[in-house]
């Protein structure tokens, strides 16, 4: 009886292993962008290591593992049916995220299908640390970059005040006198914050203590991150008042941030041991190990016809057969008419056409574009650029100007939103977001929103949701990013910029309904 129980588990294991193997066929898609991001964005080479050690901690606990095996779960295929779902959310709308947290959810199902409630016990947290290898979309992680950037300056500032160091602060700027600090996405802290969040997430998982402590430990990576980074920020401002403004850049700036990164971990330690001195008085050493997890299965296998398992093979393999046909499904495309074919001559303004260069078009993967700077008389100029998505599935989506805005080496030092009325009743009023930016001295104003079959939005996180229903409902994912900019010309006031970029969007905006469908 023993022999024939453990040749059940052993063909279910083969059926989990198999579970597994389709699962990594069907995420394919969303995986190689997952990898992508890795190698592109510093803040998440970290992600390379996070399956590893997923692994390694599962591999520490093999015996429990073992012994965890119980009753398979009729839940595990329901959640199953959900990751699924969040797959092909995530395939219908390039917002591979979805199908990000859809793979780790389909892992934690197949556990469920596998060895039930009590297996999932013991592997949940190591599953769950692969949340800390998904990236966050583009525009969050710009979002977000720029708001701690703006933190981190007004503490260095606070700090620098209390060293008696006069300074002036204006968005991420730091205006010393001799020198202009500049905190740029670099400096936001999101190189620390997002391995240190791993760490945390790790150390609490190891430590031997309450579960409030444990939350506590993992939860402090935020604030210690932002003030350690905002003392860095101060720090080089000091250096640059005492012995000039070569300190603030080359190596120093670099091993700096090595710096920072170490003393978080070891106020992260501090932690430990603070805990511990108010607990058991152990050492941080032995305070941080791994918890004891004792099996608790109680194996009542059912015949394997009956096995969830044996369900969630064919649901994956349909889902694979799914993400092929979403893949190769012909998107709605109404007729318009060609962005190159977009009026040169608006009223007063006259404009002038370039090109990007052959490599920039291919990176950003539009189907059709404008770029013109149009002149009003000898001094109002204001470039135009539309950029039209055919589809914006499989990755290809507007570039949020937040990312490519620093990637230009242009710092953001203001970010709002504006209410734009246009003297045309049918277009009625809309929000754009409004961005003042500097560089090398010069300041620019931009506005840019997004068109999106027949909505104009400034909010990135409503247009990724109606692309996620205009998809599954209407069969489009077609869209535009419209960005109009001007320069803040000298000792004027950014108002006169605003409208100068509103006298031209009265005339260019009702034009984009030819170019961009509604």
């Amino acid at each position: 009886m023993g022999e024939s129980m453990a040749g059940k588990i052993g063909r279910m294991f083969t059926f989990f292993v198999v579970a597994v193997l389709l699962s990594f066929a069907a995420y394919f898609g969303g995986l190689v962008e997952l990898v992508s991001r890795w190698s592109k964005q510093e803040e998440y080479s970290h992600g390379f290591f996070i399956p590893l050690i997923s692994l390694w901690l599962l591999w520490q606990r093999r015996d429990a593992l073992r012994a965890s095996v119980g009753s398979p779960s009729w839940a595990g295929l329901v959640l199953l049916l959900i990751a699924v779902g969040m797959l092909l959310m995530g395939e219908l709308t390039a917002i591979f995220i979805i199908a990000q947290y859809g793979f780790l959810c389909c892992l934690l199902a197949l556990v469920l299908c596998f060895g039930g409630r009590s297996l999932l016990r013991v592997t949940v947290l190591p599953l769950l640390l692969l949340v800390f290898a998904i990236p966050l979309p583009y525009f969050v992680d710009s979002q977000l970059s720029w708001r701690l950037q703006l933190i981190s300056s007004e503490i260095g500032v606070w700090v620098l005040r209390a060293f008696n160091i006069s300074v002036f602060l204006e968005g991420n700027i730091i205006d010393l006198g001799v020198y202009r600090l500049q905190v740029v996405e670099a400096c936001s802290g999101l190189r620390y914050l997002y391995p240190l969040l791993s760490i945390g997430f790790l150390m609490g998982y190891m430590f031997r203590g309450p579960l409030w402590q444990k939350g506590l430990l993992f939860l402090s990576t935020i604030p210690v991150t932002v003030l350690t980074n905002s003392l860095r920020i101060a720090a080089v401002g000091v250096l640059v008042e005492r012995w000039g403004i070569g300190m603030a850049d080359g190596f120093l700036h670099y091993f700096e941030g090595w710096i920072i990164f170490m003393a978080c971990l070891m106020i992260l330690l501090a932690e430990v041991w603070l805990f511990e001195r108010l607990g058991a008085r152990r050492r941080v050493v032995d305070a941080l190990n791994f918890p004891v997890i004792r099996g608790g299965g109680a194996l009542a296998a059912p015949k394997i016809s009956r096995h969830p398992l044996v369900f969630a093979l064919p649901v994956l393999v349909l889902a694979s057969l799914a993400v092929s046909v979403i893949g190769n499904r012909e998107e709605l495309r109404l007729d318009r008419l060609p962005l190159t074919a977009f009026p040169l001559f608006l009223d007063e303004w006259q404009a002038s056409e370039s090109r990007m260069e052959v490599e920039v078009e291919n990176s950003l993967g539009l189907d059709d574009y404008v770029i013109a700077d149009y002149r009003r008389g000898e001094a109002d100029v204001v470039n135009f650029y539309a950029a039209f998505y055919g589809s914006q599935r499989k990755g290809v989506s507007p570039h949020s100007p937040q990312v490519c805005i620093p990637g230009g080496g242009w710092l953001i030092t203001g970010l709002s939103r504006l209410p734009v009325v246009l003297a045309h009743s049918s277009d009625g009023s809309f929000e754009v977001n409004r961005v003042i930016i500097e560089r090398g001295g010069q300041r620019q104003l931009v506005y840019y929103w997004f068109e999106q079959r027949g909505r104009r939005i400034a909010n990135e996180y409503w247009m990724k949701w109606y692309l996620l229903v205009d998809a599954l409902v209407r069969n489009r994912s077609d869209g535009a990013l419209v960005r109009v900019t001007t320069v803040i010309r000298p000792f004027e006031a950014p108002a006169d910029a605003d409208q100068r970029i509103q006298d031209f969007m009265k005339l260019a905006v009702p034009r984009l309904a030819a170019h961009v469908p509604h």
